[in-house]
């Protein structure tokens, strides 16, 4: 009897290691779970019935609706600046102003006397804006702006002690505020960064008749340096960004002068058109107008205009103001068929001016399509007492002039005096 019941503990033990071991090898996937795989087949004889099994065409369709159905995001492509100046200039939000302004120096511009008095002129008169040097033709930033090449080269003069605060102050007047930029004649970077310069052929930077260096039109360099200054000028406030001596010069010597490999194949005006088109192309999405100033006679003389690398209509298709000087004393003799220009203002201006407008209208009429800039001339606001046969510019000469430009179809305008003094031309404004 004892030796039975040791045999059932025996065989119970036995049991128990056998359905142990079987576990293990169930867990570790060894004894594949039978009675799981038949309960995943088993299915109602209804549901076996409604299965169909794709063929290979049906499986190829279900895959092409189903990418058709789920695409992949894709990015859309980015702009280029001419597509987004062109988007911006569709729907323009600024606000045009019809300009009658003065130029004023930084230096007057600083002054504690005269900057008051200018300003006071302003506004008793038909006058309405201001173009205010920010960088002028020596080179000179007017104020401690802060940007880092124009502070490496030294160029930053304490000209407006305060900038921000007379902007705000003439813009509480309602001035309209046209910050000037001299472009190509830039002596203080030629000099400290010859790589930028006009060379020699012997290498050495070319100087003018004057003894001042110019920068190269060709160097993109230089044309980020003069956007950076025009993109802080924009930033504090100014209405408008207005390029001077946006020019090759003109001094003796220059057609043998070296511009280095980046002209190889470009001509002068293409290089200037470049120039002008990146820095709108970066300008007026800001909220800015850009405007430029030409020589007048480009307009009526193609061999200037290749010479100093302007051409007028080229240049009205990427700016919103093309600005011509067309001041009476600057033609020779015979222009327009006036023997003396500068002793007939109103006769030089409504010619000039409506010259320029038949070429900027000529453009359109080929392009309806065309973006082309308003005519805003500068008027001659000086006595050109080298002039031969020159008579003085007063209020009516002046009167004259604006008359002139009016007849031909243009009510703005921009006075002109290189020492700031308005005071002989007054009575007309």
């Amino acid at each position: 009897m004892k030796k039975n019941y040791r045999q059932v503990i025996r065989l119970i033990c036995v049991g128990i290691l056998f359905a142990a071991v079987f576990v293990v090898l169930v867990h570790k996937g060894a004894i594949p779970r039978f009675w799981e795989q038949t309960a995943e087949v088993m299915q109602p004889a209804e549901q076996l019935e409604t299965i169909e099994i794709p063929g290979p065409q049906e499986e190829e369709e279900n895959d092409v609706q189903q990418v058709q159905a789920e695409p992949e995001p894709q990015e859309e492509p980015e702009l280029s600046s001419e597509e987004l100046l062109n988007e911006y200039l569709a729907d323009d939000p600024r606000t045009p102003v019809q300009v009658k302004g003065i130029f004023v120096t930084g230096a007057v511009a600083g002054t504690e006397n005269t900057m008051p008095a200018l300003t006071q002129m302003v506004e008793d008169s038909s006058l309405n804006a201001m173009v205010i040097d920010i960088k002028n033709d020596a080179g000179e930033v007017t104020y401690k702006m802060g940007l880092p090449l124009s502070q490496e080269i030294g160029a930053e003069v304490r000209y407006v002690s305060d900038m921000p605060r007379l902007i705000r102050q003439l813009k509480e007047k309602g001035i309209y505020l046209i910050a000037r930029i001299v472009a190509f004649k830039d002596p203080i970077l030629a000099e400290k960064k010859p790589e930028y310069a006009v060379k020699n052929a012997d290498g050495s930077v070319f100087h003018d008749n004057n003894g001042l260096a110019w920068v190269n039109p060709y160097n993109e360099e230089v044309w980020d340096y003069l956007i950076d200054l025009s993109r802080q000028a924009a930033a504090l406030g100014f209405d408008e960004i207005q390029y001077d001596y946006i020019r090759f010069s003109t001094a003796k010597g220059i057609s043998e002068a070296d511009f280095s490999p980046e002209s190889e194949g470009k001509t002068k005006q293409e290089a200037i058109n470049g120039f002008l088109t990146k820095a709108y192309e970066t300008l007026a999405p800001m909220g800015v107008y850009v405007s430029t100033d030409v020589f007048g006679t480009i307009i009526c003389n193609e061999s200037d205009g290749k010479l100093i690398g302007q051409d007028y209509v080229e240049m009205a298709k990427h700016c919103d103001y093309i600005c011509p000087m067309i001041y009476p004393s600057h033609y020779v003799n015979n222009a327009y068929g006036i023997a003396v220009p500068d002793a007939k203002p109103y006769d030089l201006i409504y010619a000039a001016v409506a010259d320029g407008e038949a070429k900027l209208a000529s453009a359109l009429e080929e392009d309806s399509s065309l973006h082309i800039a308003k005519q805003r001339p500068w008027l001659q606001a000086f006595t050109a007492t080298w002039v031969q046969g020159h008579i003085p510019y007063k209020g009516k000469q002046l009167q004259d002039q604006i008359r002139g430009a009016a007849d031909a179809g243009v009510q703005e305008w921009l006075l002109w005096n290189a020492s700031n003094n308005y005071d002989n031309v007054k009575s007309s404004i």
